[in-house]
């Protein structure tokens, strides 16, 4: 599933992650950026490209002015005000494979479009 990974330290202190271009149809290709700090916060970043356009959402877990600490930003364009509360697993290894389930899910609906 991953092309190739790589910390980040450049601004803020994340994983990168390439998905490989084999899962994808066409000319897509995507990435999922992960941060996570000692209190359990968090930030998952999906991002796939095209030529003309970018689709992307967000998974965070953060304290902030806009909605509950966990939150997540929704497709296409993973906007602060399109933001939605929700309430994610507290162990990490859970967090991951629900972002996880739910890129293989967009994923499946990407060549079902074909």
């Amino acid at each position: 599933m991953f092309q190739s990974a790589e910390i980040v330290t450049a601004g803020k202190l994340h994983l990168r992650v390439d998905l490989s271009d084999e899962y994808y149809p066409n000319e897509v290709s995507a990435r999922l950026e992960i941060r996570w700090y000692r209190n359990d916060d968090f930030n998952f970043h999906y991002q796939e490209e095209r030529q003309v356009s970018a689709w992307k959402c967000r998974w965070d877990r953060h304290p902030n002015a806009h909605n509950s600490r966990d939150h997540f930003h929704p497709p296409p364009a993973a906007s602060r005000s399109d933001a939605q509360n929700e309430q994610w697993p507290a162990d990490h290894r859970d967090v991951s494979r629900l972002v996880l389930d739910r890129i293989e899910e967009r994923i499946e609906v990407l060549w079902e479009q074909q």
